[in-house]
């Protein structure tokens, strides 16, 4: 992004992103709280989100150097906050905060029995090209591939045991679920549900929701 402070913070229709998306998660009201993983020099989150607080709205400066390890450190707060390792944990990307509550709720409804669990993922449609040198190196077949997104619900439990075997290199949570021989589902996303990584992507999210 080439910001001056961390992109979370940036501000879309009017908000900091990550203000979007807590709104956003806090509308299901069969989450029972919502922690907040952040850096431990963080020193910007509660003049963003100054409602975040109550029963429902937990925060932990207690962020790694990878994601992988952000989630890690959250799920042993989580446990010293009384959570068990057979309860159920989403873990949704800040950068998300186009997410909608019926799709967090679609998604519970989908794992809540499942052994495993699963993620919000989308089908992909485009061609596919493996780069080379700047060119073409190869066209890779896109038939069943999906892309994953996020939240990703899986029982505390087992995605501490999968994050601690999978090690802190690992991008999502199914990755490390995967390795551990499970196979999470697929759950039907929506294409709104983008990550903002551009600066075309704050653009467009701010017309959206200023349509929403």
């Amino acid at each position: 992004m080439r910001a001056e402070m961390p992109k979370q913070y940036l501000p879309v229709a009017g908000r900091a992103m990550v203000a979007h998306t807590l709104q956003a998660l806090g509308r299901v009201s069969r989450l029972t709280a919502t922690l907040v993983v952040l850096s431990r020099d963080d020193d910007r989150f509660e003049a963003n989100v100054p409602a975040f607080d109550g029963e429902r709205g937990w925060i932990a400066r207690c962020g790694g150097a990878t994601r992988a390890t952000s989630v890690a450190n959250g799920l042993a707060e989580l446990a010293t906050r009384g959570a068990s390792p057979g309860d159920w944990v989403l873990v949704h990307d800040a950068a998300r905060c186009m997410v909608r509550a019926e799709w967090i709720d679609g998604l519970i409804d989908e794992c809540l029995e499942d052994e495993v669990g699963g993620l919000l993922a989308l089908p992909l449609t485009d061609t596919l090209k493996q780069a080379h040198d700047g060119r073409v190196g190869a066209t890779i077949d896109r038939t069943g591939k999906w892309a994953a997104q996020t939240p990703q619900m899986f029982r505390l439990g087992m995605l501490q045991a999968a994050l601690a075997s999978a090690g802190a290199e690992v991008t999502d949570e199914a990755s490390a679920i995967e390795a551990l021989g499970h196979r999470p589902k697929l759950v039907p996303g929506a294409l709104e549900n983008f990550k903002l990584t551009w600066k075309e992507d704050f653009d467009m999210a701010e017309r959206l929701l200023l349509r929403r």
